[in-house]
């Protein structure tokens, strides 16, 4: 019998089963359970193996979308210290991998093999490229900041030339002893008075955007000024710089339809390069007007053609034929691009410079000594002066100034990144391999936080370590990249030096300057490394700090 129940038991419970399973659905759900599971699975196998490829590759990449999310993550903090542990989780070199279909897809860089390597060895196979170039464009046009090739070695030439000119160098000492002299330390006077906190970052801007306009445009905006009042032209130049720095982490579908559609921040680009425009041809239009009648014979007109300025020199300029060589588009390209290149370099420059000074006293203290010996053996000379202007053989004379500058410029460079483009398949004497077309990112502001070349001590804010027997000693351009190297070393870089100079002694022997207490001090994103929240400080003067 036993035999005979277990058939008899088995098509019950089948029976029981099927009848089960149809009552309640199960059973044509069971395709889609198993599909979610297969679904699931899948998912946890791709999320495992893309934060395991963080030990390979230094960030985690995700199908489609690449190693964008840890982009945006990093652009949420400080994005600058980020790339930075990711360089040097990486031994100073690695590649990001953008989303599939996007121009994101780079190498960075740190390490100053590699960036000899491609600055100086290898400068013709890594030009600023076309991407940088079509990102740039709207604002820089076709002038020195983005051009490559013919273009830029003839601007450069020009250039060199008038930089080196003794025309130049006498007017930008003129122009900067009437910037700090009549404006600087007349606005700071007024602040100290009364009691006020000032943002010293944007003043310092003021300063430089006043200066490089009477050295590019050879004209005086007038943004230094008591009151500090808002001048269009500088207003419409900053919101345009701001817009195109945007572009570069946007893929460029994205930023083109924008453009074409007039919104987003490419509304705001557009708005603000017609004021920089409207500014720029005005100016032009007016200089050759005024070389026009000097060449004529206009007695009135003749200082034109006496002006040292970036614009007369290259409007003046003829070729075989006896016609303006440049174009006003052209003329235009070259001053906003110095403008860009000597604005905010130095006045960023010198924010760093204080707000180090305010957390290390004993180099406020070293720079003082400095300045007032110089000082003493004017006075010991006889020479008395109702006001002490300084002259630029003692600035010259500033080593322990130059190192301290140098310092902060170390560690927190004017241009914190820079971009080049492969134009044939390289490799890098790290051993990365560079295909035709791959974006290299170099980082300059994490090359100064790299133990590797700066030792222990790198994130220290020491100016000793620049000193060799109390003179200064400069270092590799391909360690110390705040002023680039090789072909495209910065023409400006003695001018800046000496601007900075200047101006950290003059407002240091009249003024203790005070970061006010909790006030936040981060990079900003964008092509030079603003304070995102500016510089709030208030002034005491020498005399009562010394009480």
């Amino acid at each position: 019998m036993g035999t005979m129940d277990a058939p008899v038991s088995s098509g019950m419970h089948n029976a029981t089963t099927a009848a089960f399973l149809g009552s309640s659905g199960l059973a044509s759900q069971l395709p889609e359970l198993h599909t979610v599971e297969v679904l699931v699975a899948v998912s946890i196998f791709v999320v495992i193996h893309s934060l395991r490829q963080r030990r390979s590759l230094g960030l985690p990449s995700w199908p489609v979308v690449g190693m964008l999310p840890s982009l945006l993550l990093g652009v949420r903090g400080d994005m600058y210290e980020w790339i930075t542990g990711v360089l040097k989780s990486r031994g100073g070199t690695f590649t990001f991998r953008g989303p599939l279909f996007t121009n994101l897809h780079c190498v960075v860089t740190a390490d100053p093999r590699n960036l000899e390597h491609l600055l100086k060895t290898k400068f013709g196979n890594f030009p600023k490229g076309p991407y940088f170039r079509d990102t740039v464009r709207d604002l820089l046009g076709d002038g020195i900041f983005g051009a490559d090739d013919e273009v830029w070695r003839a601007q450069r030439k020009a250039a060199s030339l008038e930089f080196h000119s003794a025309e130049f160098r006498a007017l930008t000492a003129s122009s900067l002893v009437e910037l700090v002299h009549r404006r600087l330390l007349p606005v700071l006077a007024e602040t100290e008075a009364a009691g006020a906190a000032v943002d010293l970052q944007d003043v310092l801007l003021r300063l430089t955007f006043d200066n490089v306009c009477m050295i590019a445009f050879g004209v005086d905006p007038g943004c230094l000024q008591k009151g500090l009042p808002e001048i269009p032209f500088a207003r419409a130049f900053e919101d345009a710089t701001e817009a195109t720095i945007v572009r570069f982490v946007t893929p460029t579908a994205v930023w083109r339809g924008m453009r074409a559609l007039g919104i987003g921040h490419e509304r705001v680009l557009r708005r603000s390069l017609a004021g920089v425009d409207e500014f720029a041809y005005d100016v032009i239009r007016k200089r050759r007007e005024e070389l026009a009648a000097a060449a004529a014979g206009r007695e009135d007109a003749a200082a034109g053609l006496r002006r040292a300025d970036l614009l007369t020199i290259f409007t003046k300029m003829r070729d075989a034929d006896g016609e303006a060589v440049y174009s006003d588009r052209f003329l235009r390209d070259i001053c906003v691009n110095f403008i860009l290149a000597g604005r905010d370099t130095s006045s960023v420059a010198l924010a760093w410079f204080f707000w180090l000074l305010s957390k290390n006293p004993g180099v406020e203290a070293k720079i003082l000594e400095e300045v007032e010996g110089i000082v003493a053996a004017r006075a010991s000379c006889g020479e008395v002066e109702e006001e002490l202007v300084f002259q630029p053989e003692e600035v010259k004379r500033m080593e322990y100034l130059h190192a301290a500058l140098s310092e902060a410029l170390r560690l927190y460079p004017s241009v914190p990144v820079d971009h080049k483009e492969v134009v044939e398949d390289e490799v890098f004497p790290d051993g990365t391999v560079l295909k035709k077309g791959t974006k290299v990112i170099y980082a300059m502001y994490s090359m100064g936080r790299m133990e590797s070349i700066w030792g222990e001590d790198c994130r220290e804010y020491r100016p000793e370590r620049w000193l060799r027997d109390g003179r200064f000693l400069g270092e590799s351009a391909y360690k110390f990249t705040a002023f680039n190297g090789g072909p495209r070393l910065c023409l400006g870089k003695d001018f800046a030096y000496y601007q900075m100079k200047f101006v950290a002694a003059s407002l240091l022997r009249h003024y203790l300057v005070n970061v006010v207490e909790g006030h936040p001090v981060t990079p900003k994103m964008a092509l030079t490394l603003f304070m995102k929240h500016g510089l709030k400080v208030t002034l005491d003067k020498r005399d009562k700090a010394k009480l």
